[in-house]
């Protein structure tokens, strides 16, 4: 009976009713969509890197390292000598290894010199393999592919020709060594996307008139006698490593931080990377905060229609306590009224979530690599739709408890 009651008198009230359902579903669509993208986001993270067992690199710190070397943020403490690093891949308990050589730049894009080895086994997004939109994957010396942003950033194409600069942040660059791009990346979310990529072979090739950072004065070998050279890589800035059986891996970790020749650090990417998520997960914490307070003024807005209308439905209230309702009749018609409200505006917020999600998930996919999935509402969400429902109840107990109170005669004197 007092369901049926606070439902005709929502119909009575479509266009308020209506207004504030609109601005509870908005604003739980809006906190549920962060939470969407924060779960989407932590997890597109945590799959910068898949199927690599370790990452090793010169001894500093596990973030440290993940950062230059899968990040491309930073530099390392010092590099590892090739004879180190063919010394970790004859182990029997390595299946793979890639070599990974950082320091140069192009127009502030990070170049990275790696092998054939890096397009089989970097993967991403659990599993996924690097993809060629356009060209080919390097077979010259001086061919690079680029990531997806360099191309878009510079408007670069294939067979454009590209001079890298030596350093980071310097203004010399290898001009006698140009380089020509073979392949440009599909977008994949990851560092990747900002690198330029090019052979172990064509870093020793560019650096062959320089000693000590500083190029040989007067001393500009011809590209046809480095094409002949010798370019087998000095050192490495890192390596990436896959292990024959998972089993193995913290034996192998073991045996690289203990290694004799030199001090080496060798870190579990995902470990690595739950501690980097540690560091910069305070932002999803404050966005989260927001969107909560999103919320809670909704329902406080939702509250102050249920107090402005209190006036207006005063004789309604006394003609319910004349007919026979009692106080708490009234109490629990407000009550549920309100209820009804929020349960409505949560559900449609809901919907609103997975219709945005549907068509905005290729587009973001497109620009920006990151993968929001369309799965069924979690636990956690289905707690966020309780919640909203249960702090709706408990706000419109301040004006049913001020409807409680109000007499049948205040009632009955209300003018019209």
């Amino acid at each position: 009976m007092i369901l049926r009651l606070a439902v005709a008198s929502l119909f009575a009230r479509a266009l308020t009713v209506g207004m504030t359902i609109l601005a509870i579903a908005l604003s739980v669509a809006l906190f549920l969509g962060v939470e969407k993208v924060r779960t989407g986001a932590k997890a597109s993270f945590a799959d910068t890197i898949s199927g690599t067992d370790l990452i090793v690199g010169a001894r500093s710190g596990s973030v440290q390292l993940l950062l230059y070397s899968v990040f491309r943020i930073g530099n390392a403490t010092n590099n590892v000598t090739w004879e180190s690093y063919q010394d970790i891949a004859a182990r029997p308990d390595v299946d793979w290894i890639v070599p990974i050589s950082l320091g140069d730049s192009h127009r502030q894009f990070r170049v990275m010199g790696t092998t054939q080895a890096f397009f089989e086994h970097y993967k991403y997004r659990q599993g996924r393999s690097l993809e060629v939109a356009d060209g080919l994957i390097m077979d010259d010396l001086f061919d690079t592919v680029i990531g997806a942003d360099v191309a878009a950033t510079l408007d670069y194409e294939v067979g454009d020709p590209i001079i890298v600069a030596h350093g980071i942040a310097s203004f010399v660059e290898h001009e006698d060594q140009p380089f020509r791009i073979s392949g440009i990346l599909e977008k994949t979310g990851t560092p990747v996307d900002r690198t330029v990529i090019v052979s172990m072979e064509a870093i020793e090739a560019i650096h062959v008139d320089w000693r000590g950072g500083a190029q040989i004065p007067g001393q500009s070998t011809p590209v046809e006698v480095i094409r002949q050279m010798d370019l087998e890589p000095q050192a490495v800035t890192a390596a990436l490593i896959g292990v024959q059986t998972p089993l193995q891996t913290f034996a192998l970790q073991r045996a690289i931080n203990d290694y004799p020749e030199e001090p080496l650090l060798a870190v579990l990417p995902g470990v690595a990377l739950q501690e980097l998520w540690g560091i910069v997960g305070i932002a999803e914490t404050a966005l989260l905060a927001v969107s909560a307070m999103v919320v809670v003024t909704a329902l406080i807005g939702m509250m102050a229609t249920i107090f402005s209308s209190l006036n207006e439905r005063r004789r309604e209230m006394a003609i319910f306590r004349a007919m026979g309702a009692r106080p708490m009749t009234i109490l629990g018609l407000l009550v549920i009224e309100a209820m009804l409200i929020a349960a409505i505006g949560a559900l449609l917020g809901l919907a609103l979530v997975y219709a945005a999600l549907v068509v905005a998930r290729p587009i973001v996919d497109t620009a920006f690599g990151l993968w929001l999935p369309v799965e069924a509402p979690s636990l956690r969400e289905v707690w966020v739709l309780v919640a909203v429902v249960g702090a709706g109840a408990i706000v419109s107990l301040v004006p049913a408890l001020r409807a409680y109170r109000l007499s049948l005669a205040d009632g009955m004197m209300v003018k019209l």
